[in-house]
């Protein structure tokens, strides 16, 4: 009889499994791992982008690794049937989506030869407004279509690249949702008029969301990408699906080997704690809830942005608090927390916290 936790994916990823041979025993995967990228160049601003050779080196690295490189619809497809899978999951097979924010040129010119060398599919998240302003550092219609047609796929960030959280002054919070809903389901069928594909996959522009934006985007039938790092597993939110960055000055292959080694944390909140947008020096601690038994709680360490590492105080046997060691500062911060697991050794449980902290008198920070 066919172990089940080696069935996963015949039960929950459809198309993978379609070009398995029936009866052929599949890996399961508890965790996989999305990579996002935006230039890929030596001409561009270096906090987004990687150079041709390092990009080579990191397609490189996933091959010679034995990394199984998947299309991002296989992943988020595993997540939505996961209750259909055994609630012990193999952890031995290593999947990864690679992904691409603003459909830049050099994606075309520079990163897709490497990809297609490795014959990696991967994704291109687009705000058709620049593509529709003929912009000449952008990819055009013609060529996103062309790069759908050979197997890539073409996904939402936004009508223009507009934060969902940062309201324009003189309209109403509500009025801006439903402004923002009509900009993103005419991008969505804008995308889907020109290249043949509407998958309502959304990438939150700057990564900066908000639970209650969540929820709308949950209403709206949107799967969301965040950009705060971390794994993915059967229990991670298809609202705020993250991603590791691996741009400069990520783009180590000694930092890449960590991030593509990790396992996803299933970490909770309550509601209070779960909100993204606080003042400065008006959030002081956070306490999370957590599931996942598999590392000594003595080995899990915290980082905040700007602050380092923090001291976790255990409440309970499922639940720790952060007090911060000083008030985090203005900007897009993250909380990562880690632990090396006990049953796979050299992986670690990772998970990130994002807050976008305004100024003492609310106003944002500049993008």
């Amino acid at each position: 009889m066919m172990n089940p936790m080696k069935n996963l994916f015949l039960s929950l990823i459809f198309p993978f499994a379609a070009a398995i041979a029936v009866g052929t025993a599949v890996s399961s995967a508890q965790a996989a791992v999305i990579l996002q990228y935006h230039h890929v160049s030596t001409d561009t601003p270096a906090s987004t982008s990687i150079s041709p050779q390092q990009f080579e080196n990191h397609m490189r690295y996933l091959k010679d690794r034995g990394f199984t490189v998947v299309p991002l619809s296989t992943i988020v497809n595993g997540v939505k049937n996961q209750e259909a899978a055994s609630s012990s999951l193999d952890k031995s097979e290593k999947l990864v989506a690679i992904t691409f924010d603003d459909a830049y040129l050099d994606i075309l010119t520079n990163g897709k030869p490497i990809l297609d060398a490795f014959n990696y599919p991967y994704t291109i998240f687009v705000n058709p407004s620049l593509v529709e302003a003929k912009q000449p550092d952008y990819l055009n219609w013609q060529q996103l279509k062309m790069i759908a047609e050979q197997g890539a796929i073409i996904a939402n960030h936004g009508w223009q690249h507009q934060s969902l959280t940062r309201v324009p002054d003189g309209i109403a919070p509500d009025m801006w949702l439903a402004q923002y809903e009509q900009d993103l389901r005419r991008a969505e069928q804008l995308i889907n008029d020109k290249v043949g594909q509407s998958y309502r996959y959304f990438a939150y522009p700057y990564g900066e969301y908000t639970p209650e934006i969540q929820l709308w985007l949950k209403e709206n039938k949107f799967v969301g990408f965040s950009q705060q790092s971390g794994a993915v597993g059967p229990n991670t939110d298809l609202t705020a699906i993250p991603r590791f960055p691996a741009s400069q000055p990520y783009d180590k292959l000694t930092g890449l080997r960590d991030k593509l080694n990790a396992l996803p944390f299933s970490i909770s909140l309550s509601e209070q704690d779960n909100q993204t947008i606080y003042r400065h020096q008006t959030l002081s601690s956070v306490t999370f809830h957590v599931d996942v038994e598999d590392f000594k709680p003595s080995q899990l360490n915290c980082y905040v942005s700007g602050l380092g590492k923090q001291k976790v105080n255990w409440l309970t046997d499922s639940s720790f608090q952060i007090t911060f060691s000083d008030n985090l500062p203005v900007g897009r911060v993250r909380c990562n927390c880690t632990a090396p697991s006990l049953s796979q050794s050299g992986r670690y449980y990772w998970y990130s916290k994002p807050w976008f902290i305004l100024n003492t008198d609310g106003s944002w920070y500049p993008l």
